[in-house]
């Protein structure tokens, strides 16, 4: 596997994580009649709050007509740290808000930095709370720093900004059911880039609203990456270790 498409199901992965097998949560009664400024509201409301996570992760990831499935275990410690680790921790990376790392011990490799490739990936400026954003079904960019006009389109209500940025487009799609993330769609028309992160379903755990199923597709020119996402066995607030220490060795990829 090349090094771009490595770092870059590594990332997809940590940009796509987190759950609860317990109850799915079940559509209720549509509500079209919010103002936008209620809408943002009623989505926060539904913000998972809890210390820390754990769960099994099951990911099949497609590039090229290539299809692979893997389980890992995925922690997080909310505000802190991002976990995952592959069987006999054969690739583990973490992520805290100071940097970026990871190990494959499959061809002895390793990278230590900071966000810069996630910004690029993205084509704006990645943070950790960003990225845990993405992992706990919350939008990106906080919907009460902006200012955003709202829309119902197909089902949805759709989140904009009134004026939207120079290099990529923004929009966020929430269910009027729950008003959880249903969808959320960064395009960069010039670069031909898009990425859309669809939240398929959601789930009851300890009366927290955490993403059950999500779908990632990621395209850049001509080249589509989809990762299907199904997490599994979640439980919260337990005492958890974060082990990572890049074995001696290894050679440090260079971006």
């Amino acid at each position: 596997m090349k090094i771009r498409s490595q770092l870059t199901l590594v990332f997809l992965i940590l940009l796509v994580c987190n759950c609860k097998s317990s109850k799915t949560i079940v559509e209720g009664e549509a509500n079209y009649k919010l103002s936008t400024k209620q809408l943002i509201k009623e989505n926060a409301k539904k913000a998972p709050d809890f210390k820390t996570l754990k769960s099994t992760l099951k990911i099949t990831y497609t590039q090229r007509g290539d299809s692979q499935t893997h389980s890992v275990s995925f922690r997080a410690k909310k505000n802190e740290a991002l976990w995952i680790s592959a069987t006999f921790s054969i690739v583990k990376a973490l992520v805290t808000p100071e940097k970026v790392s990871f190990y494959n011990k499959l061809d002895n490799t390793y990278f230590d930095g900071d966000y810069k490739y996630l910004s690029d990936l993205l084509g704006t400026e990645l943070d950790f709370q960003k990225v845990q954003n993405l992992l706990l079904g919350e939008t990106i960019f906080n919907l009460k720093d902006g200012t955003y006009k709202g829309s119902v389109n197909d089902g949805s209500y759709v989140l904009q900004p009134k004026r939207q940025r120079e290099l990529f487009e923004i929009f966020f799609l929430l269910d009027p059911s729950h008003f959880k993330v249903k969808s959320q769609q960064i395009s960069q028309p010039k670069e031909f880039r898009h990425l859309q992160i669809d939240y398929l379903s959601y789930q009851d755990v300890e009366k927290q609203f955490l993403p059950q199923k999500i779908k990632v597709i990621a395209v850049e020119a001509n080249q589509e990456t989809i990762i299907n996402l199904e997490f599994k066995n979640i439980t919260l607030n337990e005492d958890l270790r974060f082990p990572f220490k890049i074995p001696s060795g290894f050679k440090e990829i260079k971006l």
